[in-house]
């Protein structure tokens, strides 16, 4: 009968819940160990690669409205602003090593991605 009351005064301290607690402290150490080596060891090779939105620079690059050349001989280099409409982008500043206007319209149209009678028509010198 002493052992039973000693339980009952147990209990009504909260020490059957205070002496559960390692125990439940031990099984979620246990198991995030395991959650950490399975995750850890996982390879995670992936197929997917990130792939830019070309279609919004190109939209983007049909928006300019002018293009200014200085070609400077001395230097034997073309600097060149391109005018957009755009709402973020209003101004590009291209600076190629040459200084022939077919070179240099050429040079843009590779890099605007536009033909070169569309850059004829905006280029200013």
């Amino acid at each position: 009968m002493r052992q039973f009351q000693f339980f009952r005064v147990l209990r009504s301290l909260g020490f059957v819940f205070w002496l559960s607690l390692p125990l439940i402290g031990l099984i979620f150490w246990l198991g995030s160990g395991f959650v950490q080596d399975r995750i850890l060891s996982h390879s995670y090779y992936n197929k997917k690669y990130l792939q830019a939105d070309t279609q919004a620079a190109r939209q983007m690059m049909k928006r300019i409205v002018a293009i200014k050349v200085e070609i400077r001989q001395e230097d034997g280099v073309s600097i060149v602003n391109v005018k957009t409409n755009n709402s973020v982008l209003k101004k590009i500043a291209f600076e190629f090593p040459v200084t022939e206007p077919s070179q240099i319209e050429a040079s843009l149209s590779q890099e605007l991605g536009l033909p070169r009678d569309r850059i004829k028509k905006l280029i200013r010198y």
